[in-house]
């Protein structure tokens, strides 16, 4: 199978909140067929120079529809149309792995189309996702934030 690649159709900015200001980035969403691409191009994370430890962002899309409230509190929980646990909520993405405080992220998804996140919010937690625990993969304090938006 051959993957042309286009301009992404849906984009979301994301700012760091209060205890992480300095992340800004990118999260888009390219159709490819019955299929989304997401890529995510982040920096100003917060940066572990410990080789062991340290480093790694869950990032999921939550079903609120502003970055706004306490730690971005109003974002609800994740994006899960089909009620299934987690891992497999639809908003469920793999995480990111900080490189000198920037993570750059390409996976493949049939979980959603584009249309059904338009208007909901992508999170990056500070702890990474234990893909385990309910409801969330203990995934920590929301940090940075942004609206998913037409573009």
């Amino acid at each position: 199978m051959q993957f042309s690649f286009g301009p992404p159709v849906a984009a979301a900015q994301i700012i760091g909140g209060s205890l992480f200001p300095n992340i800004r980035g990118t999260v888009s969403f390219l159709p490819l067929g019955r299929n989304v691409l997401v890529t995510a191009d982040i920096q100003g994370l917060p940066h572990n120079s410990d080789p062991c430890g340290g480093g790694i962002f869950a990032l999921h899309i939550h079903e609120g529809s502003a970055c706004s409230g306490t730690n971005f509190s109003d974002t609800g929980g994740h994006f899960n149309p089909n009620d299934c646990p987690h891992p497999h909520h639809a908003g469920d993405l793999p995480p990111l792995f900080e490189c000198g405080g920037r993570a750059f992220l390409a996976v493949m998804t049939d979980r959603f189309q584009i249309p059904d996140v338009i208007g909901r919010t992508v999170i990056i937690h500070n702890n990474l996702d234990d893909f385990t625990s309910q409801p969330s993969g203990n995934a920590g304090t929301k940090i940075a934030c942004g609206v998913i938006r037409s573009v």
